[in-house]
């Protein structure tokens, strides 16, 4: 079994109706009830939960760690970001959906301010597969369609993927890197844009393959317990 956490600041949900009415049991809520199958299994965590959700234990327990944050990024603290960049350095995998990209410990990983340009006018989204080799790709035709979604554009400050998967182009010409995938030390991560919190794209079927892929892709090839800088001896001479 893979063993996710779908990690949700769970802010939005609380204080805007038309979210609550998208989301009404959090978005976190509805990611995990499309990835639960017989390979993965899933708990959710938010801010309101010990320690945010992220404490020692729980990370000892993700295989993938997935992440949706939007309008509290400044309420995670940094020992706890630090707390799960180390855990990827480690071998958890992670996935930031849609804001996520601004969230601590995206940007810790990442080690770039990971700006964007943006609009919020609900424009049609065409998401287009540019890797259909890749794992995450797999059951994605050559492009699909979100019929409401925040514009997100270049320049997006973020460092030279590994590889890019799937590119986004918008109702005003825009385009941006819209899956995007990364290696750090033991870790593998997936970025993807989808996901504003009043659109609902995660009802999207296409957006909930993908996610379900990221995850298979994203699970530890190797963990480690702590992450070690050991002094060695020369060969022969233990």
């Amino acid at each position: 079994m893979i063993k996710v956490t779908v990690w949700n600041e769970f802010e939005h949900e609380k204080i805007d109706e038309t979210v609550k009415k998208m989301y009404p049991n959090g978005i976190h809520s509805v990611i995990a009830d499309f990835l639960k199958c017989d390979d993965i299994q899933v708990r959710t965590a938010t801010l309101d939960d010990e320690e945010y959700g992220l404490t020692e234990e729980v990370l000892a327990d993700t295989d993938v760690l997935i992440w949706w944050g939007h309008m509290a990024h400044h309420k995670v603290p940094d020992e706890i970001a630090w707390r799960v960049r180390d855990a990827v350095l480690k071998g958890m995998g992670f996935i930031g959906l849609h804001s996520a990209h601004h969230s601590k410990p995206f940007r810790f990983l990442m080690g770039t301010s990971c700006n964007l340009s943006w609009r919020e006018d609900g424009d049609m989204e065409r998401i287009w597969t540019i890797n259909p080799a890749h794992p995450i790709a797999q059951g994605i035709g050559r492009y699909f369609e979100l019929e409401h979604e925040e514009t997100y554009a270049e320049p997006f400050r973020i460092p030279e993927p590994d590889e890019v998967i799937f590119m986004g182009w918008y109702e005003g010409g825009e385009v941006f890197r819209s899956g995007c995938t990364y290696h750090r030390e033991n870790g593998r991560i997936f970025y993807f844009q989808p996901g504003h919190e009043t659109f609902g794209a995660f009802y999207n079927p296409n957006v909930q393959t993908i996610i379900r892929n990221a995850v298979r892709w994203a699970k530890p090839v190797i963990r480690l317990e702590e992450l070690e800088c050991p002094h060695i001896k020369k060969i022969g001479t233990e």
